[in-house]
């Protein structure tokens, strides 16, 4: 009689496997966040960009960018649901400072741009040192 050679995987195969996941998956998160991050700046980003259009219809229709509160906009409202951004205006009748302030995760993941501003000429600003935060 003879013996069927056992067909399977032993344990140490199996833990070898873990363990090449567990490095791959230990370098790929971070990567991840990273985008996730730049992702939701990028979001924040086309919202100051709209909200500043938004605000230009406005001095057309009104002679003055003086208003109640920001102009209605959907990408704002996603974004601060999320937790991601809170935005802000500093308006008087000639001019504006529309601001988004990272929050949550965001701000702890996000420390290199900060808080991003757009003005009524078109400036846009970062707090933050790092370059390419627009």
């Amino acid at each position: 009689m003879s013996h069927a050679k056992d067909k399977g995987f032993t344990l140490i195969e199996l833990m070898i496997v873990v363990a090449i996941i567990a490095i791959l998956a230990s370098v790929a998160y971070p990567s991840y966040q990273r985008y996730v991050t730049a992702t939701w700046r990028t979001a924040a980003t086309a919202c100051l960009s709209e909200l500043s259009q938004a605000m230009a219809r406005r001095y057309t229709v009104d002679m003055s960018y003086a208003g109640d509160e920001l102009p209605a906009n959907g990408c704002v409202a996603q974004i601060e649901a999320e937790g991601r951004y809170i935005f802000e205006a500093q308006v008087d009748d000639q001019s504006f400072v529309i601001s988004a302030s990272p929050q949550g995760v965001q701000a702890a993941r996000d420390q290199q741009c900060g808080v991003l501003a757009i003005d009524h000429r078109g400036a846009r600003t970062a707090s933050g040192e790092a370059s390419g935060c627009y």
